[in-house]
């Protein structure tokens, strides 16, 4: 339909609105909460890049720097090295899927551009100005997500009066400091942060009132993937929170979020399959 909105990733042009997409996460790190260590080679990374694209992934987050709470910087070399070969081995694949780089690191966003991203996912949401640079001048998309401190000290009792008019004036001022910068609207994307800075309340609070981001004009992904809250509510370890991450995801693709961030892609791709024949029933 005319006029339907849409995110624009540098020669991609993503629909919206019309079901909810699927980001597979790829990590490239030896100590990421979930999976690290896993596909700690490029070869393997890529293959596991590929399998979740044939699993129903849309598109595809390459990360090299692990943002788990306490975690530390990784040296930008070590960081580009990581992912820069993944990117380009899952592009030389499959160039007709949107891959996004994870990173806090405008030289390494630049360097994944160069290499087949096209859309930079960034937890600081621009904290440093040189990533609107990268991003405007490449065309790529962009994320702009919500985070309280620093990983290595975002869990030490973050505390807020109104965690969503909070978190989403946040990202307010962020989408315009993004369209100030020279960066078009509809290149960006909002991303509340959910475990980023926030306890069980907070996250359970902002899923509560998810549709209050939709404000925002841009399109909205949510990355609950075997977070520590779903273990808090499940008592579950990392490994066994598929079923709670699935709990979070149905409720995400009820409430029109554009997309989810997951792990496990072949089970979420179907969630959402279902959830959206319910919810969308038009589309």
């Amino acid at each position: 339909m005319a006029g339907e909105p849409v995110w624009r990733c540098g020669p991609h042009v993503i629909p919206l609105r019309q079901r909810t997409l699927v980001m597979g996460i790829v990590n490239i790190t030896p100590d990421s909460f979930s999976d690290g260590g896993a596909y700690g080679g490029a070869d393997d990374a890529v293959k596991h890049g590929l399998q979740m694209i044939g699993d129903g992934a849309d598109l595809l987050d390459v990360g090299g720097e692990s943002t788990r709470p306490g975690s530390d910087v990784v040296p930008y070399d070590e960081e580009r090295r990581r992912v820069l070969p993944v990117i380009e081995g899952i592009v030389k694949e499959r160039p007709d899927l949107p891959v996004s780089v994870d990173t806090r690191k405008p030289d390494v966003a630049s360097a994944a551009l160069e290499a087949g991203a096209t859309i930079v996912n960034d937890i600081s949401a621009g904290a440093d100005p040189a990533m609107f640079d990268a991003v405007r001048d490449s065309g790529a998309g962009m994320i702009l997500m919500h985070m309280r401190g620093e990983p290595k000290t975002m869990q030490e009792n973050p505390i807020y009066h109104d965690v969503v008019a909070e978190v989403r004036g946040f990202l307010g001022d962020r989408i315009e400091a993004a369209v100030a910068a020279g960066i078009e609207p509809d290149r960006l994307c909002a991303d509340p942060g959910i475990g980023f800075g926030k306890t069980l309340e907070h996250n359970l609070a902002i899923l509560r009132d998810i549709g209050a981001f939709q404000h925002l004009g841009v399109p909205m992904l949510v990355g609950p993937s075997r977070k520590g809250f779903i273990g808090a509510l499940t008592g579950t370890d990392v490994e066994e929170r598929v079923e709670g991450t699935a709990g979070v995801v149905a409720w995400c693709a009820a409430h029109s979020v554009d997309i989810v961030r997951v792990h496990d892609v072949k089970q979420m791709a179907r969630v959402v399959r279902v959830v959206d024949a319910i919810a969308r029933p038009n589309r």
